[in-house]
């Protein structure tokens, strides 16, 4: 038997240096990767922001505020992984303006909360909850986490334009100064920071909102409360009539 003699050449693979097989991670700061990760939670959900005034007892303490509302969100977002909530508290003598940013379920069990310590705790610091609006999916947050400040002004230092202007101008200037304040806390507040002062009347005095307009807002009819406002979000869209059941069933052929 005869085997030809022609040697078979063997092709070396070649490899490519040990250097590009390594992943290239891109260097980046902490901010990025903070900014890059609230990105990709809000991949997950719709995100919404919810403007809110209230009524409060006077004169509450910041600490029993702030240890309220974060053990709340706490227990919200077991149910809620991965959804964040930021936004504004500002905490004035008699009253208080919430902004929130999350996802609507969220939103909405906070508000439910809120309903629940009303009815069953007399001494609830929160006497009263106006929504003022409810932006729906909005493309980014102003905020990078959740504040709480504390407003000492005097009134007699603040002008009242509650009693010159209309509801329709006083909720524009409302929600102006709002916007005007949030993009001052996203421009200056850096992500991981110790978050807002109580000195925002010496910081940014201009976009300070008085008093009398969280009071005004509140006393507003036009605006609805927690529970008028989830009675309506619980409401089937499509109601059946009982001049639309009808029997034997309508075919169509």
């Amino acid at each position: 038997m005869h085997f030809s003699g022609h040697t078979q050449k063997v092709r070396k693979r070649s490899f490519p240096p040990e250097s590009l097989l390594l992943p290239q991670i891109p260097r980046s700061n902490y901010l990025h990767f903070q900014e890059e990760k609230q990105r990709l939670q809000l991949k997950k959900f719709l995100l919404h922001r919810m403007f809110l005034v209230a009524k409060t007892t006077a004169k509450i303490e910041k600490k029993y505020v702030t240890e309220y509302y974060e053990q709340t969100f706490q227990s919200i977002l077991k149910h809620h992984l991965g959804e964040t909530i930021t936004g504004l508290l500002l905490i004035y003598p008699t009253s208080m303006l919430h902004i929130l940013e999350s996802s609507s379920g969220t939103l909405y069990q906070i508000l439910q909360d809120y309903l629940n310590h009303k009815m069953t705790d007399a001494g609830y610091f929160i006497q009263g909850i106006k929504i003022i609006v409810v932006s729906h999916n909005i493309p980014t947050r102003i905020f990078t986490q959740w504040h709480v400040s504390v407003i000492r002004v005097p009134v007699m230092y603040l002008d009242d334009v509650t009693q010159s202007q209309s509801l329709r101008e006083v909720t524009t200037e409302f929600l102006t100064q709002t916007h005007k304040l949030a993009f001052h806390f996203y421009k200056t507040i850096k992500v991981g920071s110790k978050g807002a002062s109580d000195n925002l009347h010496q910081v940014a005095p201009e976009l300070l909102l008085p008093e009398q307009i969280i009071k005004y807002l509140y006393r507003s009819e036009e605006f609805m409360d927690p529970e008028t406002f989830l009675n309506m979000y619980n409401k089937p869209i499509h109601v059946t009539l009982d001049s639309e059941v009808v029997w034997p069933a309508p075919s169509w052929f």
